[in-house]
């Protein structure tokens, strides 16, 4: 059996927004990645640490699959989501939507992917495929792991069985778009001011500005948290500024979609946001150069400085959420 939809890759950051656009460009909405993230309020924050973490996380994100379940919500898009326990039954629903000429999105774990350039495991990691033959399943994932790529279907099946932290049951999903779906640029508004709402108003001090507030108090002293600081900082910086992020933990990517906003509508609270974040992805990007300096020299002075950054990012990423969450009661210019 060999089905292969035509479909186009393009060099994307991130995995989940990577196929998203995929999916919904193959139904006719074409939209940059940026637009994507921000449309389904993906930017977030949380700083996690607990006994069972060798070393604190650092994430800039809302959790796996809620921002595909936000823009589908945003923009009324037909989301249909399969799980199961049964590896034959997680099959069936791939093979199903492929052979009917649908491209599908994949929750797996990225370790067993064969191309994948990373060994740690990541149960998080979303994929699209648009094609499978006797040995291989064809996929798109970021242009950091080469965009149009194979992987075995046996490798695909472990990825997929895996259990562990973010992990889902086989979860796969396919995107439609309805004759009547509101218009992307009608929910910009909705968009920013959820996101900048649930960043302001957390419910627990690890999230939101609040989080970043903890972290510029704790980073200081990751030193101690740590046998061995090249490996542990240096990931964590790799993590903030490389892993499929777009760059700065993705306020790189929060920040282009606030550019492409601003082009839309006029707003002085909507440029005070886009002009804060773009403060904020340079600081961001100067924090894991700091980490990562940490790690290589052992100077604790490194982390002091970051934690400093990181208190000034806390309050500008406050600000810049203050500004977007009042363009919900700014009168139309």
């Amino acid at each position: 059996m060999n089905t292969i939809i035509d479909i186009e890759a393009r060099g994307t950051a991130h995995c989940e927004t990577t196929a998203l656009g995929v999916l919904l460009r193959h139904e006719g909405l074409d939209l940059s990645e940026p637009m994507l993230f921000g449309l389904g309020s993906g930017l977030s924050f949380i700083y996690w640490d607990s006994r069972n973490l060798d070393f604190p996380f650092l994430g800039g994100r809302v959790k796996p699959f809620v921002l595909t379940s936000n823009l589908a919500t945003r923009l009324g898009l037909e989301l249909q989501v399969r799980e199961t326990s049964s590896p034959r039954r997680a099959w069936d629903h791939v093979a199903a939507a492929l052979d009917a000429g649908r491209p599908v999105g994949l929750q797996l774990d990225s370790h067993h992917l064969e191309y994948f350039g990373s060994r740690a495991h990541f149960g998080g990691h979303v994929v699209a495929m648009y094609g499978y033959d006797d040995h291989d399943a064809h996929l798109v994932d970021t242009a950091q792991q080469g965009g149009a790529v194979t992987t075995s279907l046996t490798s695909l099946a472990r990825a997929r069985a895996e259990r562990g932290p973010m992990t889902a049951r086989h979860r796969s999903f396919t995107l439609a778009v309805p004759e009547n779906a509101p218009s992307p640029r009608s929910q910009l508004v909705p968009a920013i001011t959820a996101c900048a709402d649930a960043f302001l108003d957390p419910p627990i001090a690890n999230l939101g500005h609040r989080g970043v507030a903890k972290a510029a108090k704790l980073l200081p002293t990751w030193l101690q948290r740590t046998d061995d600081p090249r490996q542990d900082l240096s990931r964590a910086a790799l993590l903030m500024e490389k892993a499929g992020t777009g760059g700065a933990l993705f306020r790189n990517l929060y920040r282009d979609f606030l550019a492409e906003c601003a082009q839309l509508i006029d707003s002085e609270h909507l440029r005070t946001g886009h002009r804060l974040y773009a403060e904020a992805a340079t600081g961001w990007t100067e924090v894991a150069e700091l980490v990562a300096k940490a790690g290589e020299s052992g100077d604790a002075a490194c982390l002091v400085r970051a934690g400093a950054v990181l208190t000034e990012l806390a309050r500008v990423e406050r600000d810049a959420m203050r500004a977007l969450s009042r363009l919900g009661g700014e009168a139309p210019r």
